[in-house]
């Protein structure tokens, strides 16, 4: 019997962020002229229109959180431990309330069903942590198991997800919450060295939460089922993707490099799961890839052949909402079930991270949605919700 995504819920942080503005904040902090031309340069062909963050601080006049400047309006780097009280608290409100809307956009479920949390999050630290601040300020059962991934990366939500399905199988009754969470503009490093300025230009913050189960699905709705899971580590790439944690924050190396060696493995490690589905690339009628960047994206749609609208859920999300690390190929998964104009697809899903690992699934959509998708809202350069 198969676990099922029955519903997964997004929600990106209150201030909002064109790419463009961030663009010349960044080279406004900076007195090196080769330094703005980079920047100009990576943030142009980024394919990211918008980004969201926990923080105000990139607003020219806003009262900066951590971000602050000098006499000359250079930024002073904050360090982690004042990085991560942010999180300590922003991850908390944010988990908590992606988690009810999962719950309760999910229809046949409540919160007492749920028996399980699986919170997988890289970009801090908390004890007692947003997993069990969602159980104790939903309501939920207090004999409601807990399990935080930390430190994985882009890839999380696939051993988040791997391993709600093997609660599912081992006990029909469990209901599942997988939450992801990023707060990554909390580790803007701001200076020369190319791998900051790229990863300045890609990450944002953001949080997906699904619910899984044994349970059939209605028809009405779309839904996931998960068929199968698969891990591959490509050594080529270890030193080119890893971060480790400093005194003024996460210390990244993200080399330009990776798309490139993505694309030289993409076929292999793809055929390779499908083969044990007895399936092939042409059985795949949609593609759930983590939009790690826009070059990742070229990259694997070119080595594996794909259509040219075969990507365009995974470069809407990025074009939105940039790379939100673990949460990000959730939000592509939102946006291959709310569009749905089929019964039945079989899907591929795949994302990247440090070391470099790969994780892919195999998930067949059932269902179609039965509410038309919302128009998106007008945007400003950099603007707060309220």
């Amino acid at each position: 019997m198969p676990a099922y995504i029955h519903r997964i819920a997004t929600r990106a942080p209150s201030w909002t962020y064109e790419q463009s503005y961030i663009r010349d904040r960044m080279k406004n902090w900076t007195n090196d002229p080769k330094s703005k031309r980079l920047i100009h340069a990576i943030y142009n062909r980024s394919g990211i229109e918008t980004r969201h963050s926990v923080l105000g601080d990139f607003v020219e006049g806003e009262d900066a959180t951590i971000y602050r400047t000098d006499e000359e309006g250079m930024i002073i780097s904050p360090g982690t431990a004042e990085r991560n009280a942010v999180y300590t608290h922003a991850s908390r409100d944010l988990a908590v309330k992606v988690a009810q809307q999962a719950i309760d956009d999910a229809t046949g479920f409540s919160r007492s069903d749920v028996t399980h949390v699986v919170f997988a999050s890289c970009t801090g630290f908390a004890n007692p942590g947003p997993d069990y601040h969602i159980i104790r300020e939903l309501g939920l059962r207090n004999d409601t198991q807990r399990y935080t991934l930390g430190f994985m990366g882009c890839y999380a939500a696939f051993p988040a997800l791997r391993m709600a399905a093997q609660f599912c199988e081992a006990d029909p009754n469990a209901v599942v919450l997988v939450v992801c969470l990023e707060l990554c503009t909390l580790h803007t490093q701001i200076d020369a060295r190319p791998d900051n300025i790229l990863a300045n230009s890609l990450f944002a913050d953001g949080a997906a939460a699904a619910i899984v189960s044994a349970r059939v699905p209605e028809s009405s709705r779309p839904a996931f089922a998960l068929c199968g899971f698969a891990s591959a580590l490509l050594p080529a790439g270890e030193a080119e993707m890893a971060w480790d944690i400093g005194n003024e924050g996460f210390n990244i190396v993200l080399s330009s490099y990776v798309p490139d060696i993505i694309g030289a493995n993409v076929q292999q490690f793809t055929s390779s799961l499908l083969s044990k589905h007895d399936l092939t690339l042409t059985d795949i009628q949609e593609w759930a890839v983590h939009p790690g960047g826009r070059s990742i994206l070229d990259k694997v749609q070119q080595s594996l052949r794909l259509p040219e609208n075969a990507l365009e859920a995974s470069r809407s999300v990025l074009a939105d909402y940039g790379n939100m690390s673990s949460a990000t190929v959730m939000f592509v998964l939102k946006e291959l079930m709310e569009n749905a104009e089929t019964d039945r697809a079989m899907t591929m899903a795949m994302a990247f991270g440090p070391g470099l690992t790969v994780e892919t699934a195999v998930l067949e959509r059932i269902g179609c949605p039965t509410v038309l998708r919302q128009p998106a809202k007008e945007k400003s350069h950099a603007s707060q919700e309220v």
